[in-house]
């Protein structure tokens, strides 16, 4: 009768690891990425009502971006890429800005007309990589959100500053990042947003626009 040799008990341990590790899903992989660049926006149409001011008005506004004056235009994601695979999950907040142009503040009455301190755009995004043996990965992404500009409005009627949830918004982004490091990397998209903004006036009246920005960004990603 033959008996088997007893397993090393090191090799039995170093066993029940390798299967145990193969049971455990993959681990996440998070994402912080800091970005700024530079972005504008088309003309929009603007209506409302100023009481004690321009009264009611309705006019195609020209916008400047103005991207690098203060406070300048940047955005903060955060980004779980599921089981460290090419789906991703997570939130971000994109400090876009304009700035009615001079023709329109002249041409309609108002003195100021801006969402600079952000149009600020806060979205929970879905994105997808396509990664490989490769330092260089592009990307696409999308998500769903808010507007909460920092609305900044001056006529005659009066002036409102502060900040206001004013309507729905959507990101879309496209880009490509290159690994420094295990933990480091850089990229360069292209970024766009549509919010539908409606605003209090602080005398009573309402402001009311849908904007679209495009931005073209470069930032700075860490791995953890």
């Amino acid at each position: 009768m033959f008996l088997s040799r007893p397993r090393p008990a090191g090799s039995v341990a170093c066993l029940a690891a390798v299967f145990a590790l193969a049971a455990l899903p993959a681990a996440a992989e998070f994402e912080l990425s800091l970005y700024s660049g530079w972005q504008t926006a088309p003309h929009s149409d603007v209506s409302g009502n100023d009481p004690g001011g321009v009264g009611s008005f309705d006019f195609t506004a020209g916008w400047d971006g103005n991207s690098f004056d203060a406070p300048i235009h940047y955005g903060f994601r955060g980004t779980w890429w599921r089981g460290g695979g090419d789906l991703g999950f997570g939130l971000e907040l994109n400090h876009t800005k304009v700035y009615a142009d001079d023709e329109t503040l002249a041409d309609e009455g108002f003195e100021r007309l801006e969402f600079t301190d952000g149009l600020n755009i806060i979205t929970a995004n879905v994105m997808r990589r396509f990664s490989g043996q490769r330092r260089w990965t592009p990307y696409l992404g999308g998500g769903l959100g808010l507007a909460y500009p920092h609305v900044d409005v001056k006529t005659t009627g009066g002036k409102t500053f502060g900040y206001q949830v004013t309507g729905p918004a959507v990101a879309w982004m496209a880009g490509v990042t290159y690994d420094l490091s295990e933990s480091w990397s850089v990229f360069g998209e292209y970024k766009g947003t549509y919010s539908q903004n409606e605003a209090d006036l602080d005398n009573g009246g309402t402001l009311e626009t849908d904007i679209v920005t495009n931005a073209v960004n470069l930032g700075v990603s860490f791995n953890f």
